[in-house]
Parts: C-alpha cells; structure tokens; sequence
C-alpha cells in the first residue's frame, strides 16, 4: 500500500465524479484533503461525510477561472495544514458541439476551465512546491487529450493543451516535483450535463451510459500515483473501461 498518510491534498472540481472520488479515496486513506468547488453546499456535504468518517478535511469556494481565486485556494490550503504537498487539477467541463454551431462562448469557456484552470493551479502552487523542495502536481485530463471526434474538437484542443502543459511542466519544474497526467475514459461524472444542445446532450448520456467507470476508478489511479515514493514519477496513466475501444 502506498504511503498517503498525512499528506495534504488540494483537489479543484470536487463537489461531484472525479473530483469527489479523489477527495473520499485520498482521505480515506489518510490524507488531509482541501476540497475547492463552486458549489458550497455540495463541498460542506461531502466534508460532512469524510469528517464521519475520520477524515481530515477543510474547504473553500473556487472558481479555477479566476487567477486570484486559485492563489488565495493554494493559501488556504497552505494555512489550515501548513503545507500542500498535492494539487489535483480537476475541475472541468464538457459543452460539446460541432464546430459550424459557432458557439464561441462555450468554447471560451471551456478553454478557461479546463486549460487555464490548470495553469492558474500551476501559478499558484508551484512557488509552493519550489520553496518546500517538493511537491506534486496531478492534472486530470482525458482521452480525447490524444483523440478527436466530431463535436469535441475544442474539448480535445483543451486535454491537448493540459497534456502538453503537463509534460512541458515535467522538464522544468525543478528538483524533487513531480507531475502526472490521468486520463480518464468514460467515466460517470456531470460532464454532459454542460451540453446545451438537448439532442447532442440526450446522445452523449445515452452513448456514455453503454460502458462507465465508476468515478473511484480514477480515484484510484489517482491514489496510486500520489502514494508512490519521492523518487518515483508516474508521468501518465490512461483509464478506460475494458469495452472501450478508443
């Protein structure tokens, strides 16, 4: 089993899939977990859970958008345990399209979350890790970050550009930080729900119902990179369901 115990954890996205299941797995296991969402009462509620359980928890309202936002997370985060040891880039969204809707501001959108985000993350955390000697980013991405099909060419351009971000952080990051990259497959989340168009929106949940993971798949994933020894850098782990073909 790999060591968790006491390292402090910063998960964004975490009021539902991924970013809950991360922060349930990681606590569970001993990790101190700082959970950022823009959904309050979700964030008090699960934190309410992992504190019945033994779990060490606190949590704030995030919006990954905002620079500021970030920075101030990474504060908190820093000032109720001491330390952060972990960023998890999670939060994201999914408003599928094809590219002749011209729906501009989706695509903004999804460019502000699920890049910039990570980049804000970045930005805040690692003068952290630099003046610690250490720390480890953990960016959740997902397999359209090496595949594109039609719709999803902005939210493949936005896992392509964290992927890309994620291996250029690798090189220069400096001594003792590592990064990973998960990319999940199918995987129950809320990510359709962001689909505007109610016939593309009705389509993916349907496509996507066929063959799921369940979020604690990734969580797992997730867990097994952290837990590894300082010295061990799992670079990038792709998680689909067996049936899942690309």
């Amino acid at each position: 089993m790999q060591d968790l115990n006491g390292k402090v954890v910063a998960v964004t996205g975490a009021s539902s899939g991924i970013g809950e299941a991360v922060a349930r797995r990681l606590a569970g296991s001993g990790a101190r977990v700082v959970l950022g969402a823009r959904r309050t009462e979700r964030l008090a509620a699960l934190a309410a859970d992992i504190e019945a359980a033994g779990g060490a928890v606190a949590w704030t309202r995030l919006d990954v958008t905002d620079r500021a936002d970030v920075a101030a997370f990474v504060g908190f985060a820093c000032r109720r345990f001491g330390r952060l040891d972990v960023m998890v880039g999670n939060a994201g969204l999914m408003p599928l399209s094809p590219m002749t809707a011209l729906k501009v501001e989706e695509w903004d959108r999804m460019i502000d979350v699920n890049l910039k985000g990570v980049l804000h993350g970045i930005a805040a955390a690692l003068p952290v890790f630099q003046a610690q000697g250490g720390g480890h980013f953990v960016h959740v991405s997902s397999i359209a970050d090496r595949r594109i099909v039609p719709t999803a060419a902005v939210y493949s351009a936005s896992k392509y550009g964290v992927r890309a971000v994620s291996e250029g952080l690798r090189q220069e990051a400096g001594p003792g930080i590592r990064v990973t990259l998960v990319a999940p497959g199918a995987t129950v989340s809320e990510l359709a729900d962001t689909i505007s168009d109610p016939d593309l929106r009705r389509a993916a949940i349907e496509d996507y119902r066929r063959d799921l993971l369940p979020a604690d798949a990734i969580a797992r994933a997730v867990a097994y990179a952290v837990g590894e020894p300082g010295d061990v850098d799992v670079n990038e782990i792709v998680v689909r369901p067996t049936a899942q073909l690309y």
